[in-house]
């Protein structure tokens, strides 16, 4: 069993930074990945940012150059940085996490979200 935790999300301007966490726990063995998404109303959710083994990072074009996404292995734990945010950036942000847990078994689990509002 594993759960996915997000947390920092919250208002701020445009121009503005928030950094978003992700907090995997349960029977982990291993995180395989880790990845950030986010959904708007009435639109598809889409990848935001991505981190995988060995520190392999994709990112959306829409937010290269803005965001940057890391990890603590220590804490089973991804963040999202997020700078130079802009109303378009506004979503429900959500964690993913591929997981190997301790039996062996493979689980691709997901947060309940965390809101990001830009605006004046």
């Amino acid at each position: 069993q594993v759960q996915v935790v997000e947390s920092g999300g919250g208002l701020v301007q445009p121009g503005g930074s928030l950094r978003l966490s992700c907090a995997a726990s349960g029977s982990i063995s291993r995180i395989n990945a880790m990845g950030w998404y986010r959904q708007a109303p009435g639109k598809e959710r889409e990848k935001v940012a991505t981190i995988g083994s060995l520190d392999r990072i994709s990112y959306a074009e829409s937010v290269k150059g803005r965001f940057t996404i890391s990890r603590d292995d220590a804490k089973n734990t991804a963040y999202l940085q997020m700078n130079n945010l802009k109303p378009e950036d506004t979503a429900l942000y959500y964690c993913n996490a591929a997981v190997r847990t301790t039996n062996n078994k493979l689980y691709d689990s997901w947060g309940q979200g965390t809101q990001v509002t830009v605006s004046s």
